[in-house]
């Protein structure tokens, strides 16, 4: 009886003054206590994740400032994407975070950026990147005054890469074989534009003394992407990169033939610690003289009516100044033939200043670079390379070239050889007399040193009717027929 009788006389108290109920001010607290629960987790790392607020593990941390202007712009979405593809392209943490999130597009902002492949590329970079793991406080986190704040910021740095391991899995697990291929070539692709210490990151991922992305192996979210025997953590991420003693000591070299002291010193503990990693030394070298990244630049695709993606590797060192200096070597027709090849422009100039702006702006707009309407030496380098990745032979042909004599493009002998053999494949036969030069001489990259397959080319590029390879295969011919001396007795010991 009593509970019934109270029940009004609290209900009609509720307007009575705050000196007598409180009835307001208890509102107030409890509305600055709702506020409060749910601003103070969205501040960063200064929140603690053992907060009262919310459970362990759960606080991320700030994202990077991007650029803004007073005025908005109506290409505002793709300067972000651009700013934050440089970042991600040379190794910025929270940027590579930050692209996976947009091409998730799961915000309704994004939704024109949607791309699952280009998502997993971007999670699984951060998840490569050191910066996302490698410990700032090197001490007990309430261990010492002053810990505090460093010690949150490997908190949620340890939170968001949890986070973007569950993404990544929920990504891959949705994906075809194909799809997952084009996934792992692009990190590929991406980490070997950064010089030694991406491959040294390769030859981690691939290495089954440390965690799916090269962490540490008690790293705790690769302990977790892996799980237990009964209760498996990430799987589709654990697969994404299969490890392999052989390609962990293939990136271990390649990043040796950088010149980096510290790849050296890797190599040889990788060597030190099997007899069996040891013995494979000769085959891995075969091997990474041939090796060639996936791709000649980032794929530029886009999504659907979304930013294109643009390759934004900072791959501007000193050779590759030097060979773009030697860009005015290369007569500007081969641009002009790619440029018609990929429809820009409807037929062949003979020289730069007699293209339009506009047709400049087209192929800077293809391949995800500022629409400026003056072409830049590494757009010329791009517009060849474009064009021999779609099908063109002269392109491959002029390719090859660029890669044999560093024109563009640093020397390289092996992919000079790539792109020869595929102009070959097309009928080229200039193409098959650069092989067959290719075969004779013994070019350091070169797999295939026979004698016999130099003169089968040769034969071959003859009879398409390229009247060099002519000359040169009476050359060889020569130096096969010509008369040996009688062999000596002891040319039979062993």
């Amino acid at each position: 009886m009593q509970e019934t009788r109270d029940a009004p006389s609290m209900a009609a108290d509720a307007g009575a003054p705050d000196s007598v109920t409180g009835g307001p001010v208890l509102r107030n607290v409890s509305i600055a206590a709702l506020v409060g629960a749910v601003i103070l987790p969205l501040v960063g790392c200064d929140t603690s994740p053992d907060s009262w607020f919310s459970r362990r593990g759960e606080v991320a941390c700030p994202r990077p400032q991007l650029p803004a202007g007073t005025q908005p712009q109506f290409n505002a979405q793709q300067i972000e994407v651009r700013t934050l593809r440089r970042r991600g392209f040379t190794g910025d943490f929270f940027s590579q975070l930050e692209l996976g999130r947009r091409y998730e597009g799961k915000r309704a902002a994004d939704k024109n950026l949607q791309d699952e492949v280009e998502a997993a590329v971007w999670y699984a970079l951060a998840l490569t990147n050191p910066d996302g793991y490698a410990p700032i406080a090197a001490y007990d986190r309430r261990g010492q005054q002053g810990a505090k704040g460093t010690s949150r910021f490997d908190d949620c740095r340890a939170v968001e890469r949890r986070i973007a391991y569950r993404a990544l899995d929920d990504l891959l697990s949705k994906m075809t074989t194909d799809e997952q291929d084009e996934v792992r070539n692009r990190v590929i692709y991406v980490l070997s534009t950064q010089g030694a210490e991406g491959y040294r990151t390769l030859a981690r991922m691939h290495d089954g003394f440390f965690g799916a992305f090269g962490e540490p192996s008690d790293n705790r979210q690769a302990a977790e992407a892996r799980g237990k025997p009964y209760k498996p953590g990430a799987p589709a991420v654990l697969n994404l990169f299969p490890r392999n003693d052989v390609d962990a000591y293939l990136y271990n070299y390649l990043a040796v033939q950088t010149g980096d002291v510290g790849a050296y010193v890797m190599l040889k503990d990788f060597e030190r610690s099997s007899a069996q990693r040891a013995a494979a030394g000769g085959f891995v070298e075969q091997k990474a003289r041939r090796w060639i990244p996936p791709f000649e630049f980032y794929p530029p695709q886009a999504p659907e009516s979304g930013v294109p993606h643009s390759d934004e590797s900072d791959q501007y060192n000193d050779g590759q100044q030097a060979a773009l200096t030697r860009l005015r070597e290369l007569p500007f027709v081969h641009i002009a033939e790619a440029l018609t090849y990929l429809r820009v422009t409807p037929k062949p100039v003979a020289e730069e200043r007699a293209l339009y702006p506009g047709d400049i702006q087209s192929f800077q707009a293809m391949i995800g670079r500022p629409q400026t309407g003056s072409f830049q030496p590494i757009e010329k380098v791009r517009a060849i390379q474009y064009a021999a990745v779609n099908g063109s032979p002269k392109a491959q042909l002029v390719l090859a070239v660029m890669y044999s004599e560093g024109v563009g493009v640093p020397r390289d002998y092996a992919r000079a050889f790539h792109w020869y053999a595929e102009a070959d494949k097309q009928g080229s036969a200039e193409a098959k007399y650069a092989m067959s030069t290719f075969f004779s001489l013994g070019v350091q990259g070169v797999a295939d040193q026979d004698k016999a397959s130099a003169v089968v080319y040769q034969i071959d590029s003859a009879l398409s009717g390229f009247k060099p390879s002519i000359g040169r295969l009476q050359q060889v011919l020569a130096q096969v027929s010509r008369p040996r001396p009688a062999p000596r007795d002891r040319d039979y010991l062993p």
